[in-house]
């Protein structure tokens, strides 16, 4: 049986995508596609099971703005690194998503708070889709899993669940596995993190009193809806996944195929 969870206490929604079984009865080979939450606050206790995990690659899908505030990745070995950044700092729905977790005056988000933090997370997933640098780094992404070389491949961004979960559903649909599976790996990540979940809130209520913990829940999770959001926009501007996969993210038949080469059994 694939061992799909991995034990990190700083990383606690670490999981493998391998043992997921593709709609022609393959599955994704085990200990080759790694997603987890950002490598800085992994315990020294952490470090050996990342060195069995031994990823040859390691994306990071965060901003330079968000690796300046946050621990250096914890890694074992010389694993390549490359950052793939899909964020937009300047972008109204990044801001305030970043005051709510920072704890800043949310004053000026005002029409934003009414429209409520899911229809936030609903645009954030749209841009996923639409976006150039989204886009870019998606689409470097997949390749980078295509090639032999990068195996194990082991992507985060910040918390491991938006841009990580987006990724995952990318590489997965790629691969052919169904898409139950898919979704069923992305809700996983609020099972995984349930008892961190209280904790962040409780800090970030403490820091900021008036926050209502309505508002903050949402940020923390992955919800249904979210998903929806992204694969409607796919289908809304290229019409299916695979046009998306081709014309969105640059992605070839020849990449997918040796996506399957590399990543089915």
């Amino acid at each position: 049986m694939v061992q799909r969870d991995w034990e990190l206490v700083g990383a606690p929604n670490a999981r493998d995508l391998g043992g997921l079984p593709t709609a022609d009865g393959r599955l994704v080979r085990a200990g080759r596609l790694i997603r987890t939450a950002a490598l800085g606050r992994l315990t020294d206790e952490d470090l050996p099971v990342l060195g069995k995990l031994a990823p040859a690659c390691v994306v990071d899908l965060r901003d330079g703005s968000e690796q300046e505030v946050a621990p250096p990745d914890r890694l074992v070995g010389e694993p390549r690194v490359v950052h793939l950044p899909v964020y937009d700092p300047a972008h109204p729905v990044f801001t305030y998503v970043s005051a709510v977790l920072l704890g800043h005056d949310l004053t000026a988000y005002d029409e934003l708070a009414r429209e409520g933090m899911p229809a936030v997370m609903a645009v954030i997933y749209r841009w996923f889709v639409t976006a150039e640098s989204a886009r870019a780094g998606f689409g470097a992404a997949v390749r980078l899993a295509a090639e032999a070389r990068n195996l194990p491949l082991l992507f985060h961004c910040s918390a491991g669940k938006d841009r990580t979960g987006w990724l995952s559903v990318v590489l997965l649909t790629a691969l052919g596995v169904d898409e139950a599976a898919i979704r069923a790996d992305y809700l996983r990540h609020n099972e995984l993190t349930e008892s961190l979940r209280e904790v962040l809130l409780a800090a970030m209520t403490r820091q900021q009193p008036d926050l209502d913990p309505a508002t903050a829940r949402p940020l923390l999770e992955v919800r249904p809806e979210y998903l929806d959001a992204a694969y409607d926009e796919v289908r809304r501007v290229h019409g299916s996944f695979g046009a998306y996969l081709r014309d969105g993210l640059g992605v070839t038949d020849e990449v997918v195929g040796a996506l399957r080469d590399n990543l089915l059994e």
